[in-house]
């Protein structure tokens, strides 16, 4: 599997770089704290209130499982990025994979983003998975140019079906491609940074 290639060294489009490699349970604290020192703007639109020690246990509990595949990218010590791989395990959508992916504001804009997506898609290959959706509430703009570079495309809008913490409804967008269209766009979004095995 493509988890056999990692950690990922990654030199990023302003020649920073960082380490990509799958999460461990050691690595729950460096998770939460980078979680909880995103801008409220963003923990805002995201489904799950990702600062606390529960929500950490039982997101490991599924990566135990392999229903969840985290990758975290790690710049100085601490957690810059993280990229979410979620499938069923059985049943009629088992097919079909969800990304999400989540990076510090100071290392947006420097293809990390575009990186961790890529490396998810990867692995999502591996695993035999043939249709990967995204989906972002409307004003995410950048997290949707990430996945469109990725030849992503609007599958469905949900009018007003996203409620954040403070009441607030947006729509809901969901992006899909299946796997087999993607790595042309990949290879092409690819060409922002190298990656380095080691």
């Amino acid at each position: 599997m493509a988890l056999d290639t990692f950690p990922a060294h990654v030199t990023l489009r302003d020649g920073s770089a960082v380490t990509v490699t799958p999460i461990q349970p050691s690595c729950s604290g460096a998770l939460l704290a980078f979680y909880r020192h995103l801008p409220e703007e963003d923990r805002l639109v995201l489904k799950d209130d990702v600062t606390t020690s529960e929500w950490a246990e039982g997101f490991l509990r599924k990566v135990e499982t392999k229903e969840v595949i985290s990758l975290i990218a790690k710049a100085g010590g601490k957690v810059v990025g993280e990229a979410t791989l979620y499938r069923a395990l059985r049943g009629w959508t088992r097919h079909v994979g969800e990304i999400r992916v989540t990076v510090a504001p100071c290392f947006r804009r420097k293809g990390l983003a575009t990186a961790l997506a890529s490396a998810q898609v990867k692995i999502a290959t591996d695993l035999g998975i043939e249709k990967i959706i995204v989906q972002v509430v409307d004003n995410q703009l950048a997290a949707r140019r990430t996945f469109e570079k990725l030849g992503f495309h609007k599958d469905a809008v949900l009018p007003h079906h996203v409620m954040d913490v403070t009441g607030t409804k947006r729509d809901l967008i969901v992006l899909a491609n299946d796997v087999s269209q993607i790595w042309a766009a990949m290879e092409a979004a690819n060409q922002d940074y190298a990656t380095h095995q080691g």
